[in-house]
């Protein structure tokens, strides 16, 4: 254990002294106060406040409890263990109250001390790291890190910072890769939830039927296996945000105990009709046509509705390609070398031609790729993959995907996945990778079953 700086306050010389020796001999910095009043001071002195307290509570002018509240009011992260020759339930009940971490009685056992101020500097670290971490996390996902400045991205920012405020349902739409779960961290880490949790699922990699357990828990003995009662992610995420990605991969029966969901604010575990109340702002996010869905009945329209209270659509790349070249280098800048690394512009212009039909998360590939493969920090044009240095306009008489008509965006990238496809003799896990996508969104491109 790290040694601390402990204020031991007692008016009583021979307990204190014996104290202040017990916790000096376990290597802590130990600043002995004859008094409530002396701590006060000392805290006020400029110095920061101590890790820990350790105080008596019967003193004269400033008694332990009121040196609880005002440590509670002006250092909330330094613990106070109150200590007393005058131990009973009373005592207790009111210290741990007015906040103490802890309370124990005179005469010392070495040990229990030994034990209650380990627990209680612990508790502080983690504490403290976990805000660290809160605040690390909310800066890696702030707004305006979600990197772009086409009017397109702009209005994304716009509707995300407004309803970030809110604890309205948000719907977010995109192709895959383009940054969905992104804006969602962001909204999160802007709300008044930030301190909660982010739980994040995704709906289509999840069987149905284990998908409702994760996401509503289960009774023990509910289905074979279950021995032991579990939370699902609906409670696991309450005071914080539940991001539900592609939830128009969700099956009938699944969308109508959501619907119960979000109607009630309740959730009941998978095998019992008991109602637990949860407080949690809901986030969801398809790369499907949600709206289109309900048309063709593949999707409850009353859960539509109370998922699309706001909606957010996500733009792909080939719709805003002035932020393709600010986004290479925000990625080049995160896979670089400490040093820096850029992107060179023959190498910009190849990367603005193309159409990304794995969007934001493909172009990351293609930078991180060129820089692992380049050492010196400046992606030149042989360093992109090859079908990219092919997606330069072919010469007059040239075979070319795009043909001589005019076909609608998802024609197009069908046709794209195919050529790549053709060109990895078959191999669609290396298509996939090329293209920046996972083998269910090449499926869904190329418009084919998925293999089992």
């Amino acid at each position: 254990m790290e040694a601390a700086s402990i204020f031991v306050v007692d008016d009583d010389a021979s307990s204190r002294d014996l104290l202040s020796r017990i916790l000096a001999s376990e290597g802590h910095r130990v600043t002995a106060l004859a008094d409530g009043r002396e701590a006060l001071d000392q805290l006020g002195g400029g110095n920061g406040p101590p890790d820990l307290v350790v105080s008596d509570i019967r003193m004269g002018e400033v008694d332990g409890l009121e040196l609880t509240d005002a440590f509670k009011q002006k250092a909330p992260d330094t613990p106070v263990i109150l200590v007393t020759a005058f131990g009973n339930i009373d005592g207790a009940v009111e210290a741990i109250r007015r906040g103490a971490f802890d309370y124990i009685s005179k005469p010392y056992d070495v040990d229990a001390i030994k034990v209650v101020v380990a627990r209680a500097l612990e508790q502080r670290r983690l504490a403290l790291e976990n805000r660290a971490l809160r605040r690390d996390l909310r800066d890696k996902y702030r707004l305006e890190n979600v990197v772009g400045r086409s009017e397109a991205m702009l209005q994304v920012y716009k509707t995300a910072a407004r309803v970030a405020a809110t604890d309205a349902t948000v719907l977010i739409e995109g192709e895959s890769g383009t940054g969905k779960e992104l804006v969602a961290r962001a909204i999160h880490a802007a709300s008044p939830r930030a301190r909660g949790p982010f739980v994040a699922v995704d709906c289509g990699a999840i069987a149905e039927g284990v998908l409702e357990s994760e996401l509503f828990g289960h009774a023990r003995g509910a289905f074979t296996g279950a021995q032991a009662s579990r939370r699902g992610l609906f409670e696991e995420a309450t005071h914080g945000t539940l991001f539900l990605d592609e939830i128009g991969d969700v099956g009938p029966n699944l969308q109508a105990r959501l619907l119960r969901a979000l109607q009630e604010g309740t959730v009941r575990r998978v095998g019992t009709n008991e109602a637990i109340a949860v407080d949690v702002r809901v986030v969801a996010a398809s790369n499907r046509d949600l709206a289109q869905a309900v048309k063709e009945g593949r999707f409850r329209e009353d859960l539509f509705y109370r998922l699309n209270v706001v909606n957010i659509r996500i733009p792909p790349l080939r719709e805003r390609r002035e932020d393709i070249p600010l986004l290479a280098e925000h990625f080049a800048a995160k896979h670089g070398r400490p040093e820096g690394a850029t992107v060179s512009p023959a190498a910009r212009d190849l990367l603005v031609a193309y159409d990304w039909p794995g969007n934001v998360r493909e172009l990351e590939n293609v930078v991180a790729r060129a820089l692992a493969l380049n050492p010196s920090g400046v992606i030149l044009p042989e360093d992109v993959p090859e079908h990219l240095r092919g997606s330069r306009p072919a010469p007059t008489g040239g075979a070319s995907f795009f043909a001589n008509d005019r076909p609608p965006l998802a024609e197009l990238d069908r046709r794209y996945a195919s050529q790549v496809l053709r060109e990895t003799g078959g191999n669609k896990t290396r298509a996939a990778e090329i293209l920046g996508i996972d083998r269910k969104t090449l499926y869904r491109l190329l418009g084919e079953r998925e293999e089992r």
